[in-house]
């Protein structure tokens, strides 16, 4: 098992001068993605849970010098290479997964808030990551500076990945030409929110729809759909417009690579405790023909990657983790992530993510129940 799970990190280079190897890289890489599947959140964790675990850690790597100490162990991971961890990350999911085809892909933006270096306090860890709706899983990611220069991440990012007959969705940071051209190119479909940063292309939408509404929509250039949902006190109605787009109507800088759509998104929210009412409008640029049902479910999706980042945050304590050194946060971060696929895919327990996390610490056989699950998608 472990020479199939690993293999797909043995392409990452070790830091470290050939007589300064006492422990193999490969064995304090297993080490620490099991320790962080444990429940592990820094160095120390890493060394106690190795002393406590070497026995059945032993089944999986070599360990010839035992467990190595904890400034080792920071030392090594903190010396690798981001472009090598995240590619070998990217290799080990695209292993699970067959094929992304026909998915919804949502790409956005994380900051480790607490990863920042104390000389600079605007170093902090910032990732872009590709969530995949029908997998739950993050299908890659990339590291970038800030948070503006997403622009220039996406676009690495989408070229790691195979998205053909997938809808990629993006916010407004997303929302370029440049990107659009891209996922085109790589014969996939878009979905971008649309807002202040595109004001002039918005107000010729929105001219547009005026003008066809005027004149009179109809099934051939207007598809409606209308979701009603009822909880906690709360009735919402959503309702979604999509409207083609003719091209030739709009100024030659707003006639991007495949648009096809313009969709508005209208979400009413009744409080029965208050009796209020409150209405809020999104509108978003598509390369989709008309299905406005289809077309909902995506913007919809695309929130499920903000459910990774909550997990992130309050079941493995990313905000929280104060690791600033080099590559530290950002290979945290990737072991995090692999952590949280081997229990989100994982169906042999009925618990949360934070409960199941317990338990792999507790017990040796549930641990290896989910690490060996991390060769192939069921």
């Amino acid at each position: 098992m472990s020479t199939t799970f690993l293999a797909h990190f043995n392409s990452i280079t070790d830091p470290r001068i050939e007589r300064c190897k006492k422990h193999q890289l490969i064995d304090i890489l297993l080490l620490a993605i099991c320790a962080v599947l444990s429940g592990a959140e820094g160095w120390e964790d890493i060394e106690d849970f190795g002393h406590l675990k070497l026995d059945w850690l032993k089944k999986y790597g070599t360990f010839p010098a035992g467990i190595p100490k904890h400034d080792t162990i920071a030392r090594v991971i903190c010396r690798l290479k981001s472009n090598e961890i995240e590619k070998a990350f990217q290799s080990w999911i695209s292993s699970l997964i067959e094929t992304t085809g026909a998915d919804i892909i949502a790409i956005d933006g994380k900051t480790a808030r607490r990863s920042f270096t104390t000389q600079d306090r605007k170093t902090a860890l910032h990732t872009v990551s590709a969530w995949s709706c029908q997998h739950q899983l993050v299908l890659g990611q990339t590291a970038v500076d800030n948070k503006t220069n997403e622009i220039t991440a996406i676009p690495e990012l989408l070229a790691m990945l195979d998205i053909e007959n997938s809808i990629i969705t993006l916010d407004a940071m997303g929302c370029q030409q440049s990107i659009a051209k891209q996922i085109v190119k790589q014969k996939a479909d878009y979905i971008f929110a649309l807002k202040g940063n595109h004001s002039g292309m918005q107000d010729e939408l929105e001219a547009w729809w005026h003008k066809s509404q005027r004149e009179g929509f109809d099934e051939n250039n207007m598809d409606e759909h209308i979701e009603i949902n009822a909880g906690h006190g709360r009735i919402e109605t959503r309702t979604c417009q999509q409207l083609l787009i003719n091209k030739d109507w709009l100024a030659k800088p707003y006639r991007w690579s495949g648009l096809q759509s313009v969709i508005k998104v209208t979400s009413q929210v009744h409080d029965k405790s208050t009796g209020t009412d409150t209405i809020e409008t999104r509108w978003y640029i598509s390369s989709l023909a008309l299905n406005a049902a289809q077309a909902l479910n995506a913007v919809r999706s695309h929130w499920q990657v903000e459910s990774m980042h909550w997990m992130l945050d309050m079941t493995f304590r990313e905000d929280e983790s104060r690791i600033r050194k080099q590559q530290g946060p950002l290979v945290f971060n990737v072991m995090r992530k692999i952590a949280m696929a081997l229990l989100k895919r994982d169906d042999t327990k009925s618990a949360s993510i934070a409960r199941k996390k317990k338990m792999a610490g507790l017990d040796d056989d549930y641990r290896s129940t989910l690490l060996e699950s991390g060769i192939k998608m069921r």
